[in-house]
């Protein structure tokens, strides 16, 4: 009987573990503008800020869907990341300056 409740706290505490960890977990997708292959590694390598665990950005939709740890970092702060590298997001615009630096082929209508 000791046994059965010692296992039966291991496991709670197991499950209770997960569901805190895994709890800050938010994926969201971002509107990002861009052309080629270079801007998704662009996009997505100015993404993958401290605290975001995966970014991924579809030419086709033109959407990032990234998942980041909400108590590290928050999604404006990865739109910062973003639009330093030259890429306009729905919270921020990118530079002018910023924006000229992408090669030709990756400067899209703004």
């Amino acid at each position: 009987f000791r046994m059965k409740n010692i296992f039966f706290l291991f496991i709670s505490f197991i499950f209770m573990s997960f569901g805190v960890l895994g709890g800050n977990l938010i994926t969201e997708k971002i509107l990002i503008s861009g052309n080629c292959e270079m801007c998704k590694e662009t996009i997505e390598l100015n993404a993958m800020i401290k605290g975001v665990k995966k970014a991924d950005w579809n030419i086709k939709t033109h959407y990032l869907t990234v998942s980041y740890d909400s108590l590290k970092v928050t999604k404006l702060s990865i739109e910062k990341s973003i639009a330093k590298s030259g890429y306009d997001t729905p919270d921020v615009k990118a530079s002018n300056e910023a924006y000229q630096k992408l090669p030709k082929c990756c400067q899209y209508k703004r």
